[in-house]
């Protein structure tokens, strides 16, 4: 495997000579860290990043005996019309986008029902059909927030806190609950730290923020997505590949790229060449 330095060169160079939108990376390889900077360091919309991050939740969660991936919308959704085969939808087919309510909304869209979880839960299910949606994942945070209350404020002494991620900001429907599946707002240096989190099973300067098990499960079990490589498996809020790497991917080119004992993490604005920065993360790792 490369080192660090050598990694950032080639990954730079390949920036630089094909033009992609990348606004940081921070290569960590074994103990070895070092990033490059394209512009400023300012918080940006991870997108479906978001999603990795409400997984990460729902494993703390779990950790503390609070949920399980198994709790139905039929036993938090109580009093409000549920679309045949709902009820028995469950967190977990939502946190890999396959409890089959078609219902694509993403966050860049407005809410334009009362309610965006009682729209969704109110279509049939056909449980175990994959449909990527930022409403799905909108739907689990809604299942954890019956727990814990608000999420992102939950976070903060478990996770943000701790990664001294100060006061992050994440987009809110109207009725004030994080979207979950897009809108959380990270530099790349604090999204990097996210990535060693990742890329140390859970554990962040000795302590267990997430369980090593949670980390291992978000990518061990795939759905297959009917769509071409990379996008061909999804895990729990993952996405299998490039190879045998696994990411956080978010639209126009955010991503945490694990690749065996190195993590690349990457923010930037890339609107045609997604595939080839995830892609480049993993050759200058391999």
């Amino acid at each position: 495997m490369a080192s660090a330095e050598s990694a950032l060169e080639r990954f730079s160079a390949a920036v630089d000579s094909e033009g992609l939108g990348v606004y940081g990376v921070r290569i960590r390889i074994g103990d070895e860290s070092v990033s490059r900077r394209w512009r400023s360091d300012d918080r940006e919309n991870l997108y479906s990043v978001s999603k990795g991050v409400s997984a990460i939740a729902t494993g703390i969660a779990i950790d503390e005996g609070l949920i399980s991936l198994d709790l139905t919308v039929g036993e938090v959704f109580t009093g409000i019309p549920l679309g045949e085969g709902v009820p028995d939808a469950s967190l977990r087919d939502f946190l890999t986008m396959s409890s089959g309510i078609d219902f694509r909304w993403f966050g860049h869209e407005p809410v334009v029902w009362p309610d965006l979880a009682a729209e969704m839960l109110s279509r049939p299910s056909v449980r175990g059909r994959f449909q990527y949606s930022d409403a799905s994942t909108y739907v689990a945070m809604r299942m954890l927030g019956s727990v814990v209350g608000d999420v992102r404020d939950w976070l903060l002494p478990r996770l943000f806190d701790p990664l001294e991620i100060d006061n992050p900001q994440w987009h809110r429907c109207p009725l004030g609950w994080i979207i979950g599946g897009t809108g959380l707002e990270l530099r790349t240096d604090e999204l990097a730290r996210i990535g060693d989190l990742l890329l140390d099973r859970g554990t962040w300067h000795g302590r267990c923020l997430v369980s090593a098990g949670w980390v291992d499960a978000m990518h061990a079990s795939l759905v297959e997505t009917g769509n071409p490589a990379p996008m061909d498996r999804y895990g729990i809020a993952t996405w299998a590949g490039p190879g045998d790497a696994w990411r956080f991917e978010g639209r126009y080119g955010q991503f945490v790229v694990i690749n065996g004992d190195a993590v690349v993490t990457i923010t930037g604005h890339e609107e045609e060449l997604e595939d080839r920065i995830s892609a480049l993360a993993v050759e200058v790792t391999s």
